[in-house]
């Protein structure tokens, strides 16, 4: 099927062509998934989406533990080797209404086996049971306990609602750092296929929802309507672009073209530049959302997971 020629990226992304490898796997991976039946929105989509994500590999060299941190239950993805005074918080996709850390921790092997430090994945609460602001209320407190852990030399990450999440926690924690000095404010983040804005404005939701075969306005709606409870949009708890995005430290993103949240992307990073925000940002040709837990299958894949270690242990420290 001949995509639909998305609008060309904005002059300071970083975009990477696609290539004739990838090209023939996506094609495969777009056949799949039109023969497969489409993921319900809400409740309804948890134990089809934690195993839509449990297909990609694990890194062997990475174990996992079951674990409470700052009150909140998780799994740590821990690397052999990895030193004891850093961590870096992820906030796993779902839209808000599903995914767990358990799920997750193949593809969050990939990047901590990557990055060599331990990563923690909080089972922040989900909605409709529990909506705004308890993911953020979970995340934050997640943060404080690797902090009380001894974690000084932290992070953010995340994808999808995750990362938008994260970049929520990133402006959140500066408040909070200055009324204590001494706790250890994230050093970086790095997100994939962020969900930025929860009201729905971007233009990428019209100019690519025929070439996305697994996002809609439709579904985004309903789980932001489930999330939010009436609550505004527009909030930047819930959308971080709608937040204050001056003095953040480095921020790096990656998404598709074949998105519909490509250009929640796009509108963070230009507005990130705006606020002199050290930022990357990568855009990839006719890729779909979150492709990077396409690990072994596209090439992409690892090339993206590859540049976000190398940016978490720029920042974090060799």
């Amino acid at each position: 099927m001949p995509l639909s020629e998305p609008a060309a990226p904005a002059s300071r992304d970083l975009f990477h062509a696609i290539s004739p490898a990838d090209r023939a796997a996506m094609a495969a991976i777009r056949q799949a998934l039109a023969a497969a039946p489409a993921l319900p929105g809400g409740a309804a989509a948890r134990a089809a989406f934690d195993a839509y994500v449990l297909q990609t590999p694990a890194n062997p060299t990475v174990q996992y533990e079951a674990a409470t941190v700052g009150g909140v239950p998780g799994w740590w993805y821990r690397p052999a080797g990895a030193p004891p005074d850093r961590a870096v918080l992820y906030l796993h996709g779902g839209a808000y209404v599903a995914g767990s850390a358990a799920a997750y921790r193949h593809f969050g092997s990939q990047l901590a086996g990557r990055v060599g430090v331990d990563f923690f994945a909080p089972d922040y609460r989900l909605a409709p049971e529990h909506p705004f602001p308890a993911a953020v209320a979970d995340a934050t407190a997640a943060y404080r306990g690797l902090a009380d852990l001894g974690k000084q030399r932290l992070a953010l990450s995340g994808d999808s609602a995750g990362g938008g999440l994260a970049l929520v926690l990133l402006a959140s924690l500066r408040p909070l750092a200055a009324a204590d000095p001494q706790r250890p404010t994230p050093r970086a983040a790095a997100v994939l296929s962020a969900w930025t804005d929860l009201a729905l404005t971007s233009p990428s939701l019209e100019t690519q929802a025929a070439n996305d075969l697994l996002l809609s306005r439709a579904l985004l709606t309903q789980d932001a309507d489930l999330y939010l409870g009436g609550h505004d949009a527009r909030d930047p708890q819930a959308s971080p672009a709608y937040g204050d995005l001056r003095g953040l430290p480095p921020v790096q993103l990656h998404v598709g073209t074949a998105d519909v949240l490509l250009d929640d992307t796009r509108r963070y990073a230009a507005q990130a530049r705006a606020r002199d925000v050290p930022v990357e940002c990568h855009v990839w040709e006719d890729l779909l959302h979150v492709f990077a837990a396409s690990v072994g299958t596209l090439e992409a894949a690892g090339q993206a997971l590859d540049s976000v270690a190398g940016f978490l242990r720029r920042h974090l420290g060799e």
